[in-house]
């Protein structure tokens, strides 16, 4: 169609989104289906945060606040950032927009001009080299393995940037693989990014508390503080707090680019919900003492997918530091073909086929740029991932 840019040709819809659309499809159709696919927590947001979000209503905060946030709310993430992190920030260093991804795009957005290169670690969340396009820009992926639990090298990393790069994306724990950079891990990434003063560092937490084992999460400027001055820490509140719906996303950086992010949002959707935010604040500053057990409640779903999978002739599944993820490789099985004749020539067709004939939904691998894997996400029932996780050996099984 003529009408519609050029830009938007250069990207595809989310397909973590197409997957959980096509589930609930044919569950509105009658199937059984268990939906594996959705990052989202099973949990209901806790009552204290509701509460709030009462209490903003009644006391009528239902006006325009400042486009990118509330200084209740950007003093709430300032707190947060000293009392989690050590970091020091004043809320004019502070960005608050619709979820997550607003903050991440408003930066690309404010930054990134023709030629301009982002390095993202493959596999990533499928959003990242998509809103680089959007932005005008060229992401360039740096595989990692299985073998070296889908974490980059300082060795790959150095390899990978260039005169051009603008950007690197840091996202750990990682969506999709749930695996998280120890200390010393990061560490040795930080040491190559001192030796690039041209790069930036947006680095993704949006998973920081929900790590398990005794895995203490870090993230970037607090590993490495000579990197503060060009690091830009997003995080949000949707996981952990189980407020996807909620949509509150935050970013806290230099006062200049915040300020241009502060531009970009003040054009395009301009304040986020005000019941939300005031939610938010709730959140950051009340009680974190429901974080503890729903962790111990993804552990024990973890296990149960972790040892499931592995008992599958022909995937491998890796123990994630944290998220709700797992990711499996499927090597073992390209090439098979199922009882209704589908052959498994790559991780989409698996997805797919499992759908279609097990009425499991997952994510296949290619969507997060690295194959042949695919994802599970583990933030649903015992019960109903147990049952997902028998209908993948079941089909499994009958390939042949």
């Amino acid at each position: 169609m003529d009408f519609l840019s050029a830009t938007l040709s250069r990207v595809k819809p989310s397909p973590t989104i197409a997957m959980t659309a096509k589930a609930a499809e044919l569950k509105a159709a009658g199937r059984d289906v268990i939906g594996l696919s959705a990052g989202e927590p099973d949990f209901d947001t806790p009552q204290n945060i509701k509460d709030a979000a009462v209490a903003a209503i009644a006391a009528g905060k239902t006006k325009y606040t400042a486009p990118d946030g509330i200084p209740e709310l950007k003093q709430a993430i300032c707190t947060k950032m000293k009392r989690d992190h050590g970091l020091e920030y004043i809320p004019a260093q502070v960005s608050v927009g619709t979820g997550g991804k607003q903050t991440l795009y408003n930066a690309l957005m404010a930054t990134l001009n023709d030629g301009d290169e982002v390095l993202i670690p493959a596999p990533y969340w499928v959003s990242y080299p998509d809103m680089v396009l959007l932005a005008g820009g060229t992401p360039v992926i740096a595989q990692t393995s299985l073998e070296a639990n889908f974490k980059l090298t300082p060795e790959q990393l150095e390899a990978a940037i260039t005169p051009k790069t603008k950007w690197f994306i840091f996202n750990s724990p990682s969506n999709p693989t749930g695996a998280g950079y120890s200390f010393d891990e990061l560490k040795a990434l930080t040491d190559v990014l001192l030796r690039h003063p041209h790069v930036w560092v947006m680095t993704d937490d949006m998973y920081e508390h929900l790590a398990y084992d005794g895995f203490e999460f870090c993230t970037p400027a607090q590993v490495e503080p000579r990197l503060y001055e060009r690091t830009l820490t997003c995080n949000g509140v949707s996981k952990a707090y189980a407020m996807t719906g909620w949509r509150i996303g935050y970013a806290a950086g230099p006062v200049e680019l915040i300020s241009a992010m502060r531009k970009v949002q003040s054009q395009s959707t301009s304040n986020p919900c005000t019941i939300s935010q005031w939610a938010a604040v709730e959140a950051l500053n009340g009680t974190q003492e429901f974080l503890a057990p729903n962790n111990e409640k993804f552990v024990r779903r973890r296990d149960i997918a972790v040892s499931m999978l592995n008992a599958i002739d022909g995937i491998t599944c890796p123990t994630p530091e944290g998220a709700f993820y797992v990711y499996p490789s499927i090597a073992g099985l390209i090439g098979k073909t199922t009882p209704k004749g589908t052959v498994i020539d790559s991780d989409e067709a698996f997805a797919i086929a499992l759908l279609e004939e097990a009425d499991v939904a997952i994510v296949f691998g290619a969507a997060f740029g690295l194959s042949p894997n695919f994802r599970v996400s583990y933030a649903t029932s015992d019960e109903a991932l147990t049952k997902a996780c028998t209908r993948i050996q079941n089909f499994c099984a009958n390939l042949k």
